[in-house]
């Protein structure tokens, strides 16, 4: 029923033009296929960066196979626990009571009491209308050594209060607790990645004599626990937003938004802002920016008209990179998203009045399964999501922004950009590989 009585692919709701595109949401989100594209991050690999935390996972055993595959695949199985619902436990009222006893079976086996447990319960106790604030109370009570943080896995409640993903997210520092605030020390949240060591902004905090933490290069619990004394919280994605608010809220800490932008004058702008809330002096940075400007000539030198995918799941802005890449005089086709996000609007408005004829994708929708993946010339493609629709094998493998931020992140993925041009990889090799395994999630 995808397929046209004349043959070609039926892509119509799938793929748009940006010049008829409507911002935010230029696709209709309904029935959703999930591309084998599975280097990106999901709940399993977030919550694993607390370190010496542990999962429970309690639901049906279809839904426990992806994330027990994730933990497997990913070597921690060590740190990982499952609760498997029954039929019965559906109508004959012992659902809190099996969570209790299977939960006190994991703490009894368990070599050392972890620093908390993080509980996933799921979609089929909204539908019971289980308590789990008054269960986690009840465990609390019970294993009164033990910490217990609830998320949830609950794809039903995508557009509907949180999602799984921004619950993880906030949940991860919610063990934080208020602290006398050292001024010398200011933290990165709600990334999955540290930033690089190079970049701009680090350099900002660390040459003025303070100490930088993320959680993801947390080793011990003790060092996780030290960010709940930094004065200063800063985001960079879209999903670090509700983190911020709650820890201001909850721990009286300074927030700072700083959108990853790949625009060398906002840059400038995030970093002057970043200088002012820090008290430092305001770098100029004009070096910065023409070293931008040579690394856009040579990389342009090389890659030449290659048309140019993108995807969302690479950089949490792809029209704001897919902006910069145009002006520089790149021949950017294609970017596969599916919900814009409200940083980009400027960048998604000046790509529609200057570009039209760019191809908006979803990556979700039903019909993208049938889409033919195969270009008529080699795609040079940003992100393993793009890589698997064009069918390339040049491609920057990356996730989540890859670490990368400011003139110096811009100058980086200009390199494997050129990398990508130059050497050829099979896509399947890599985007098949979950999570951790995958590079673009070191």
């Amino acid at each position: 029923m995808l397929k046209q009585i004349n043959g070609r692919e039926d892509t119509s709701g799938a793929c748009v033009l940006i010049g008829r595109a409507a911002f935010p949401e230029p696709f209709y989100d309904g029935l959703q296929y999930s591309p084998p594209a599975r280097g990106t991050w999901n709940i399993v690999h977030t919550a694993m960066l607390v370190p010496e935390s542990h999962q429970i996972y309690i639901c049906a055993l279809g839904c426990l196979r992806g994330v027990v595959l994730t933990a497997a695949e990913m070597g921690a199985m060590n740190r990982f626990s499952s609760i498997a619902i029954e039929d019965h436990e559906l109508y004959d009222g012992t659902m809190e009571d099996t969570i209790v006893q299977a939960v006190g079976e994991i703490i009894d086996n368990l070599p050392a009491m972890p620093s908390v447990f993080f509980l996933y319960p799921s979609c089929v106790h909204h539908f019971m209308g289980c308590d789990m604030e008054a269960l986690c109370g009840r465990l609390r009570q019970i294993y009164s050594q033990a910490r217990f943080v609830l998320c949830w896995m609950d794809p039903i409640r995508r557009q509907s209060g949180l999602t799984a993903e921004l619950r993880t997210r906030r949940q991860l520092y919610s063990l934080l607790q208020r602290q006398e605030i050292d001024r010398q020390s200011v933290n990165i949240v709600g990334s999955n990645l540290p930033i690089q060591a190079d970049c701009e902004l680090a350099g900002l905090i660390e040459n003025n004599g303070l100490t930088l933490r993320q959680l993801p290069c947390c080793r011990t619990y003790e060092e996780y626990e030290q960010m709940g004394a930094s004065f200063l919280n800063i985001g960079q994605e879209p999903l670090a937003k509700i983190c911020l608010a709650d820890m201001e809220k909850r721990l009286g800490q300074k927030s700072l938004y700083l959108s990853n932008s790949f625009d060398c004058d906002e840059i400038r702008r995030n970093l002057w802002a970043a200088a002012d809330v820090l008290t430092v002096a305001r770098l100029d940075y004009t070096e910065a920016a023409a070293a931008c400007e040579a690394a856009f000539a040579e990389t342009r030198a090389i890659v030449g008209a290659m048309p140019v995918a993108i995807d969302y799941a690479a950089v949490s802005r792809p029209f704001s990179l897919a902006k910069a890449l145009l002006r520089q005089g790149f021949n950017v086709r294609r970017i596969y998203v599916d919900v814009c996000c409200a940083e980009d609007q400027d960048d998604f408005s000046w790509i529609q009045n200057h570009y039209p004829a760019l191809e908006l994708y979803a990556t979700r929708h039903a019909k993208m399964r049938r889409m033919d993946r195969h270009t008529a010339e080699p795609v040079l493609a940003i992100g393993q999501k793009a890589a698997y629709f064009t069918g390339t094998c040049h491609f920057v493998d990356m996730a989540e922004g890859g670490g990368l931020r400011d003139f110096a992140g811009l100058r980086r993925l200009l390199q494997w950009m050129v990398q990508a041009r130059e050497q050829e990889k099979e896509a399947k090799a890599y985007i098949s590989i979950k999570g951790w395994g995958c590079p673009s999630c070191q």
